[in-house]
């Protein structure tokens, strides 16, 4: 079985959005590291000087491969990604191997194959 890895870097507040849509697109779960920060391509500077960093999250999604497009779209779409600079973006890089899914893979086989 192949894998693909989809990565989301999000507003911590559309986690859960982003995550549903993810499930409906054919997820079968993800890590979600939260609190994690990043500069877009404009710093914003608050009221004292300092640099603004938004409250952002990673969700990483192995999935089987003839998932991961379905994914990776319903995931922009949540997020609303493409609608301004800094709402984030998302990736999907091949997995050479992945260790510790043979129960995984077992319950993936048994659901109906995709198209």
């Amino acid at each position: 079985m192949q894998f693909k890895l989809v990565m989301a870097f999000v507003d911590a507040d559309k986690t859960d959005k982003v995550m549903s849509a993810a499930r409906r697109a054919g997820a079968t779960g993800a890590t979600i590291v939260n609190n994690a920060q990043g500069q877009g391509l404009h710093k914003v500077i608050g009221i004292l000087g300092f640099e603004v960093l938004e409250p952002r999250a990673v969700i990483l999604i192995l999935c089987e491969s003839r998932r991961a497009d379905q994914i990776l779209d319903a995931i922009v779409k949540a997020g609303e990604m493409d609608e301004s600079l800094s709402t984030g973006i998302a990736i999907q890089i091949d997995v050479d191997k992945a260790l510790g899914l043979r129960e995984h893979i077992s319950e993936l086989e048994k659901q109906v194959p995709l198209a």
